[in-house]
């Protein structure tokens, strides 16, 4: 076949080797996904098609394999992946003996600030991990602080006053700062304000979600920050909660996160915006509303007419190719 089988515009053309070997499959969805490429010109998003078609995105995934298998599409490429990430390097207790008795270093203030905070003598796995954040980061030791009172402050929030993290737990979490490309005290302070306004908004939307006796783990936190960036009122969000239990029986993030995504794909923010993205919806003509509603096909009366109309179209475009 040619490079490209798709010819997009106001009039589609469908090749008939392609119509040929859409036939020989006997597929609908594999049919009904080919039409939706040729209207596109090829370009195949899963949950762009999914909606358009009105599937869920393993069905479009499925008639996607068909169409490959017959040479009718291409798999979308996959995404590059990621750098990786380096780890840091395994520091002795030489190198931090050295550090610490460098004059013109930071990193003792450093120490002595952090034990204090900690209320403890640091040992010597806490140096190398705290020298780790130094040197490894490269954050400026006043950045180095605010992560620190911050991780302290979320750990006391989690588990009661007194309660102190681990340096390793700090570490991890001066080395999310680094990556989010937090190096300043300014952008530290922007940064701060940001988690505050991120844990409010997490006890509030968790109280949506009707949790109200817990903080919000890991991955629920993932879920709430894109929700919030994303622009969600409290209303929308309690909508696609009430949409999830109906449907699943119980609360599940990633189906409502699917909700939600949905709706901010298609700029619908707000109750009344999602109320009005609704009702513009096709809806289907109630049965005997103005017409006598279909009596369902006996068995095996539908596959039987599936066949003769395949049969029919085999048929007509023998006799197209014959005129020729």
């Amino acid at each position: 076949m040619a490079d490209s089988p798709y010819l997009p515009g106001n009039i589609l053309s469908l090749a008939g080797a392609a119509a040929d070997r859409l036939l020989e499959a006997g597929s609908g969805d594999g049919a009904l996904l080919y039409l939706y490429l040729l209207k596109t010109g090829g370009s195949y998003q899963s949950a762009a098609a999914a909606r358009a078609l009105r599937w869920e995105p393993a069905r479009a995934e499925a008639a996607l394999s068909l169409l490959c298998k017959l040479e009718l599409a291409r798999a979308p490429e996959a995404a590059p992946a990621a750098p990786a990430v380096p780890e840091p390097p395994e520091y002795t207790s030489a190198d931090i003996n050295r550090e610490l008795e460098n004059e013109t270093s930071s990193f003792p203030a450093l120490v002595a600030e952090v034990q204090k905070r900690l209320g403890k003598v640091l040992s010597t796995n806490d140096l190398k991990c705290l020298y780790t954040i130094y040197d490894f980061t490269g954050l400026p030791a006043e950045v180095i602080l605010l992560a620190v009172s911050w991780t302290i402050e979320e750990h006391q929030r989690k588990y009661g006053p007194g309660r102190m993290p681990r340096l390793p737990q700090i570490q991890r979490e001066a080395i999310r700062w680094k990556e989010r490309g937090v190096d300043t005290v300014e952008g530290a302070e922007a940064h701060l304000k940001r988690l505050a306004l991120l844990r409010e908004r997490s006890t509030q939307i968790l109280a949506l979600l009707d949790i109200r006796d817990r903080p919000p783990v890991a991955r629920e936190k993932e879920y709430i920050t894109a929700w919030v960036d994303m622009g969600f009122t409290d209303e929308a969000i309690r909508m696609a909660y009430e949409r999830t239990v109906l449907k699943k029986r119980s609360l599940n993030w990633p189906y409502m996160n699917s909700i939600l995504q949905s709706w901010h794909q298609k700029g619908l923010h707000t109750a009344e915006q999602i109320a009005a993205g609704d009702s513009q919806r096709p809806r289907r003509a109630a049965p005997g509303a103005g017409a006598t509603a279909p009596q369902p096909a006996a068995p095996g009366e539908a596959d039987r007419r599936a066949r003769e109309d395949m049969e029919r179209m085999r048929a007509l475009l023998r006799q197209e190719k014959e005129g020729k």
